[in-house]
């Protein structure tokens, strides 16, 4: 990891704030961002296990197998201390409870890690909102400590964004050379022996998602503008594989090809099964999002409890009390439920004692299963006639105060 070493004298405009176009620092360094890549927020882990546990790892990984499933499953709340052999660098505790920060099952993490400690390519599949990309950054992060090798794939994508371009100005200067070479993500990953991840690879047109076959199988890359020269092969590093991502919902739009297919072991990752586990993230999450905006997070564990029995219940097709729903088209995913929280808990702090936090609900979820088909509209409807009035009838504070915002959902 790196840290910034240079310094702007920031100069100020009549109110006093920063003006960015001369603070560079501010305006690009790590104190300026919206979200904290894993290998930032997580370090002292990181650190810390790789103190822990000393047992073999595979060639270039940062930490064991084991440790990597710990760093992302957590540690149950326990403690762990490091062995009395044990030198951490500066900063680094002897006690530390790691976090947990994928809700899943272990099994699957297991099996990740597994796939990957063999060199072979990983291919998280799942609808969307699933939290495979986060599962992408934190198992890379954890195996050779950087997210950051990345293509987001996209009908836009190219070759050349899984293979290498070239600098234009070296190419005409000086022709073809090493120097002229810019080399991709995959490439960087290849030649560090690191891990490498794409986005949405169904996303990527068939031609482009071809290019990953030879890279797979072959485990190198050819430069036919540098051939004669040494670098007319990049060779992958031991440790070097890719993980990739792809969401079910996008199956159709650029299939991928069956030779593509046999170079990845395929993990789906689910909803999440439990309803407290899912509860409280969503609680988590939320409160992190509203806090970061500068705001006091307000809303009771009554409101919360209800927006993810509502997202269970449409996702499923099926109450919880085992009544029948007409599930939307629009995926009613954890992380939608994340969202809707974050902006119940705004509308609280920015907008005190205009309504009910509750009275927010109806519109919000509307909102929600309008994406994909306006007749989920009429979708949501029933599951109000439905679920929701029988709950409000068998005397449920909460639910009777649904019961009765009904109207909300016919504008």
């Amino acid at each position: 990891m790196t840290s910034d070493t240079t310094t702007t004298t920031e100069s100020t405009g009549t109110g006093g704030a920063p003006d960015r176009a001369t603070s560079p620092v501010g305006v690009f360094g790590r104190e300026n961002r919206q979200v904290i890549p894993p290998e930032d927020q997580y370090g002292t882990e990181l650190a810390f296990l790789a103190a822990y546990d000393a047992g073999p790892r595979p060639p270039g990984w940062l930490l064991t197998p084991r440790a990597v499933v710990t760093f992302v499953m957590g540690s149950a709340g326990e403690a762990l201390g490091l062995p009395k052999t044990a030198r951490p660098g500066a900063g680094v505790p002897r006690r530390l409870v790691i976090e947990q920060k994928f809700v899943g099952e272990r099994a699957l993490v297991e099996r990740c890690v597994v796939t990957l400690a063999g060199e072979r390519g990983l291919l998280l599949v799942g609808e969307p909102g699933t939290a495979k990309s986060m599962l992408s950054e934190l198992l890379s992060v954890a195996v050779c400590g950087t997210s950051a090798l990345t293509v987001q794939g996209t009908a836009g994508t190219t070759e050349d964004q899984l293979k290498y371009g070239w600098n234009y100005a070296l190419l005409l200067a000086q022709g073809p050379t090493e120097q002229a070479l810019v080399p991709s993500p995959v490439l960087t990953a290849m030649t560090r022996g690191a891990v490498a991840r794409v986005e949405e690879v169904t996303r990527c047109l068939p031609e482009v998602q071809d290019a990953l076959v030879s890279l797979l199988s072959e485990r190198r890359i050819a430069v036919p503008e540098l051939a004669g020269g040494e670098g007319a092969q990049v060779h992958a590093a031991p440790g070097f594989t890719l993980i990739a991502t792809a969401n079910l919902r996008d199956k159709g739009v650029s299939e991928m090809s069956a030779a593509l297919k046999r170079r990845f072991n395929f993990e789906t990752v689910g909803p999440i099964g439990d309803v407290d586990a899912e509860t409280a993230l969503v609680r988590r999450q939320s409160r992190t999002a509203v806090e970061r905006a500068g705001a006091v997070y307000q809303v009771d564990d009554a409101v919360l409890e209800a927006l993810v029995t509502a997202f269970r219940d449409l996702r499923d097709g099926r109450s919880v009390e085992g009544w029948e729903v007409e599930r939307p088209s629009t995926v009613m995913s954890t992380a939608e439920a994340v969202s809707v929280a974050g902006s119940l808990g705004l509308a609280t702090a920015y907008f005190p004692g205009d309504r009910d936090v509750l009275s927010l609900l109806p519109g919000h979820l509307l909102g929600v299963v309008r994406k994909d088909d306006p007749a989920d509209a009429a979708r949501l409807l029933g599951y109000w006639d439905g679920p929701v009035r029988r709950r409000a009838e068998q005397g449920s504070a909460t639910w009777r105060a649904l019961w009765e915002l009904r109207a909300v959902l016919e504008s």
